[in-house]
């Protein structure tokens, strides 16, 4: 009964001096309160609960002790609250949990902190925080989970959190610190989890980490850390998850090393320098899952994985493994047992000899496989379709050869194609049209031949087309100019003709436009314009011709090449406006007049106007003769065009008068079937005099061949591209600014279409000839 007494006496007391020092709740609630008025106004609304009319222990994130009604767990992650976090946090006196991850915080962790001496469970990640841990969290040492990941933390790693002995997790991934690992953290012996990676620590690692024997994840990613594998990871037989790539480690790995870490389940080493070779008892670690050993310089053979089946992650690429030898892939046919394997990464290496066709046999659950820039030969297995989950497929930089096979139509999940620089050949297959999620497609530098598919425009989603040098012609589709999310497109150093298509302007997105080197002509579409984000221009090494179109909304253009062409008209004044233009090449072709004197102009290192024999002025280092006054010309009474179509009434009716058959140049079809001269031959043989005339293309011009005539080239271009077939000398006449010239040229060109049917009794008769002919030359 006395006992009883003194009992509730002390409890009493108890109460009292809480009461007494105002350790209650109503304390609680007026950190809280401070603390919401110092989250970002737009956000406060997410704590709205947090007012007098609620109880305490409803408040939105908050969890209450169930004996004193304390606040015990303070839940705000993701929530995205912003502003600082206020001092009065450390109030909470009562507090074993607070989560404040992911809110976009700024400024500093309180001091405050370390007044939480009942914490256990710290998550401050993915904030704005900067300046260094405050010391008086070292307070708290009942800590078993400690994560500050992804702030602006900086200082060194202090070596107060050696004191946080019951640490189960700490996290400082992605902040700025520098300095040393410091040796205190081999106190940490309870430690599990330990996350550096992502900051600017240096030096090597203490050898007091070999007395975390406790620890499963070990991550040193991307910081500074140099010298020999640490020899204190060795010991650390319990470690399943080992990252310390992208460092300055070196030297060789041990030959036990698969028997001294056998639990393994992922390990990076990769962006280091070691050398030697792989350890054989890496294939022994049959726990492994994910490997990462790529960009080192690592040698010799790559081991047998046949014993790893839950192998899911193989990287292996950008080393000197392999002997150029047939037998460097002899290691590839095990790999089919690794059914779960889903990304392979054996590409920049020494491997030799064909592809093996066992290749096709790997899991089918592979999403990526690189093989790029290695020294392998043959041909793409026939099966190379079975692997039907391929999202990335990189085949580049290697001596390849043959057609694509049929089955890669298959792979419907491509996003992610590069097969430049082989010796691949035939056609570019028409099943690319399948691949709807592909963004990159690199296909240049091999031997392609045929025209560009049409069916490039069903992949709507593609960012990259890469078609350059190859030996493809034809025109180039229309499709692909639906392509809205193009970025890049380089069809340069093929033998493409045609022109450039009008829709170039819906390639809104566009950056890199790289057409040159081929027999393209006409003049630059006005809609090129348009493509406001273009960063590079390369329409070198075609017969274009004409004025520069506008294009003073291509305000961030880097690098123009325009030379090697028929371009005429002045140089664009605006073109010295912008700002971001690094090179300009204008040179080989029909330009005139002054020559711009600021902005890029003002350099001869970066602009070149050479080969344009009618410029003037500029700076001196242009050479050029000085520009004169010049009187207005006197307008020309008849244009080129005119002229022409005179000339062919003239000759018709010469032709017709003299009665002459067939001495024009071209016989008709039905001669080279026995048929006899008539007057029907000579409508024809003087039907493709016209179309000749008129375009400035002999029926026997490169560009013609099989079912592809002059015939069949004009008639494709009426009306709406009759200008782009439009003999150059007509267009340089001075009606090239009237609507007229398209309207002339479409009536004569159909004149010398129907004249030059294939079929005698579907020419036109003579007498409809010269009235058509007289027609025009009257409306001209």
């Amino acid at each position: 009964m006395r006992s009883m007494g003194l009992t509730l006496l002390l409890t009493f007391t108890t109460l009292m001096l809480l009461k007494t020092h105002g350790f209650t709740d109503e304390t609680d609630r007026q950190a809280l309160l401070e603390f919401k008025s110092q989250v970002s106004k737009d956000k406060r609304v997410v704590l709205s609960s947090w007012n007098h009319s609620f109880p305490l222990c409803n408040w939105k994130g908050v969890t209450c002790s169930r004996k004193n009604k304390r606040v015990s767990h303070l839940e705000l992650g993701r929530l995205h609250l912003g502003g600082v976090i206020s001092p009065s946090i450390g109030n909470l006196s009562f507090l074993v949990s607070l989560d404040l991850y992911e809110n976009f915080f700024s400024g500093t962790i309180p001091q405050e902190v370390g007044k939480l001496f009942r914490l256990e469970y710290l998550d401050m990640g993915i904030n704005f925080l900067r300046g260094p841990i405050p010391i008086g969290l070292y307070n708290c040492s009942r800590l078993l989970n400690l994560r500050l990941d992804s702030n602006h933390l900086g200082g060194g790693v202090p070596s107060e959190l050696g004191s946080l002995k019951k640490l189960v997790q700490l996290n400082l991934y992605g902040n700025n610190m520098r300095g040393k690992i410091p040796a205190s953290l081999g106190n940490l012996t309870s430690l599990q989890q330990l996350a550096l990676s992502h900051n600017n620590l240096d030096g090597e690692i203490p050898s007091d980490v070999a007395k975390l024997t406790q620890i499963w994840s070990l991550q040193l990613v991307a910081n500074k850390f140099s010298g020999a594998f640490p020899p204190a990871i060795y010991n650390l037989s319990s470690v399943k998850l080992l990252g310390i790539g992208y460092n300055h480690f070196s030297g060789r790995l041990r030959p036990d090393f698969g028997i001294l870490l056998p639990n393994l389940l992922s390990f990076n080493m990769g962006g280091n320098y070691f050398t030697g070779s792989i350890p054989t008892t890496l294939s022994n670690i049959s726990t492994l899952e994910r490997l990462g050993m790529n960009e080192n310089n690592l040698t010799g053979s790559i081991p047998i994985f046949g014993n790893v089946p839950n192998l899911q992650l193989l990287l292996l690429h950008t080393n000197s493994l392999g002997s150029d030898s047939s037998r460097d892939f002899e290691f590839l046919s095990s790999l089919t047992n690794c059914t779960q394997l889903e990304t392979l990464g054996i590409g920049q290496n020494r491997l030799g000899g064909d592809l093996p066709i066992s290749i096709a046999n790997l899991s089918a659950k592979l999403t990526t496989l690189d093989l790029g820039g290695t020294l392998i030969s043959g041909s793409i297995p026939h099966d190379i379709g079975n692997l039907i989950n391929l999202q990335k497929l990189i085949l580049d930089q290697n001596m390849l050869i043959g057609p694509l096979p049929t089955s890669l139509g298959k792979l419907l999940n491509l996003r992610y194609l590069s097969l430049f620089s082989n010796r691949l050949s035939g056609e570019i297959p028409t099943f690319i049209g399948n691949f709807t999620m592909l963004e990159t497609l690199d296909l240049s530098n091999n031997s392609f031949e045929g025209i560009v598919p049409a069916t490039l425009g069903n992949c709507s989603h593609l960012l990259e087309l890469w078609i350059g040098d190859n030996k493809l012609n034809g025109t180039i589709p229309l499709e692909i100019m639906k392509i809205q999310s193009l970025l890049h497109l380089d069809m340069s150093r093929n033998s493409l003709f045609g022109s450039l298509p009008q829709d170039i302007g819906l390639l809104q997105n566009l950056g890199t436009l790289s057409v040159g080197n081929n027999k393209l002509s006409g003049k630059l579409p006005q809609t090129l314009g348009n493509c406001l984000t273009m960063e590079n221009l390369y329409l070198q090494g075609n017969s274009f011709y004409g004025d520069i179109p506008d294009l003073k909304g291509l305000v961030g253009v880097k690098e123009v090449d325009l030379s090697n062409n028929n371009l005429s008209g002045s140089i664009p004044e605006y073109l010295a406006n912008f700002s971001k233009l690094e090179y300009l090449n204008l040179s080989f072709n029909n330009f005139e007049g002054k020559v711009p004197m600021k902005g890029i102009f003002l350099n001869t290192t970066t602009v070149s106007v050479f080969g344009n024999n009618d410029l003037c002025g500029g700076i001196r280092g242009f050479q050029l003769k000085p520009c004169l006054a010049q009187a207005p010309q006197v307008e020309k009474k008849h244009s080129s065009l005119l002229k022409k179509v005179v000339i062919g009434e003239s000759f018709f009716n010469q032709l017709s008068s003299a009665g002459i058959r067939g001495t024009i140049g071209y016989a008709a079809p039905e001669y080279g079937t026995g048929g006899q001269p008539s007057i029907h031959g000579d409508v024809y043989s003087f039907g493709v005099l016209v179309l000749e005339m008129f375009t400035g293309k002999r029926p026997t011009n490169e560009l013609f061949g099989g079912n592809f005539t002059l015939h069949s080239y004009t008639k494709s271009a009426l009306p709406e591209r009759v200008l782009d077939i439009a003999d150059e000398s007509i267009l340089r006449s001075g009606l090239r600014a009237d609507f007229r010239i398209a309207e002339c040229l479409t009536l004569v060109l159909e004149v010398g279409l129907r004249c030059c049917e294939e079929s005698p009794t579907n020419r036109l008769a003579t007498s409809e000839i010269a009235k058509e002919l007289i027609s025009i030359r009257e409306r001209s």
